[in-house]
């Protein structure tokens, strides 16, 4: 795809995300100190703003795959839940193309239920007609692997491991082409194989003129999927550029 044809799919404007949080502390959790700080106008002094990005800029393109990387609490996967419409951008903005889709929010999956109905309540919830379900349902059992072991789809997914719960949740996702999909560790998961078969979809999706991105603790995975990286830190974007690049620098950093 030339330059003069790349089509953005998503915008970050100058984002900042900020976000409060409930610290330990039940004295002024009471009705009665609650009425005080209704009256006086007051601060919970309980609650704490946590700044987790702070005015991460960049544009996506239709096309792309790009890995967002950096240390445990650098805004990763906030600013995927973000970018998703699940956490709103408290200064900036995001603007997205159609709805992303973060993986495993749009499957809506019930744990009292088995596998195989949660496939066909997850495609359904994703937009596809009863038809499409019918004629991939089988296709995303197998890939998940969930039946490599037994007849685990006819069980209840509280049945599951937490691996087997996140490798349906991404083959349930990756059966549908998105604008923009949104992949937070899901590669992580499983064996060899799976992580194979699951870079591969990533790969496809790529090639049908989506947009992704994906977190994850892999460099492997990232190198393999990947050919744009974001290095996020504290919140603030430190690299933007070819996979290669931006993981040398990381690493770099990650050395010291």
């Amino acid at each position: 795809m030339a330059d003069n044809e790349r089509i953005p799919t998503v915008i970050a404007d100058e984002a900042h995300i900020i976000y409060k949080v409930h610290q330990a502390g039940a004295s002024s959790s009471s009705p009665l100190a609650s009425f005080k700080r209704l009256a006086t106008r007051s601060k919970n002094s309980n609650i704490r703003e946590v700044h987790a990005v702070k005015g991460v800029s960049f544009v996506a393109y239709k096309g792309e795959a790009i890995g967002l990387i950096g240390t445990n609490g650098s805004g990763k996967s906030t600013l995927l839940r973000a970018v998703a419409g699940l956490l709103p951008v408290s200064r900036g903005a995001i603007y997205a193309s159609g709805q992303p889709s973060l993986l495993g929010v749009n499957a809506a999956l019930m744990n009292e239920l088995p596998g195989d109905r949660n496939v066909e309540l997850g495609c359904l919830a994703m937009g596809m007609s009863p038809d499409e379900v019918r004629a991939k349902k089988d296709e995303i059992i197998e890939f998940s692997g969930i039946n490599d072991k037994g007849d685990f789809a006819t069980l209840p997914m509280r049945t599951y491991s937490s691996g087997m719960s996140a490798r349906l949740r991404f083959s349930i996702a990756a059966a549908k082409q998105h604008d923009v999909l949104l992949i937070d560790e899901a590669l992580a998961t499983g064996d060899a194989k799976f992580r194979r078969r699951s870079e591969a979809r990533v790969r496809e999706l790529r090639a049908q003129a989506g947009t992704v991105f994906l977190v994850s603790h892999s460099e492997q995975s990232i190198r393999d999927t990947c050919e744009r990286c974001i290095w996020l830190e504290a919140g603030t974007i430190r690299a933007d550029g070819p996979t290669d690049e931006v993981m040398k620098e990381y690493e770099a950093f990650a050395r010291r």
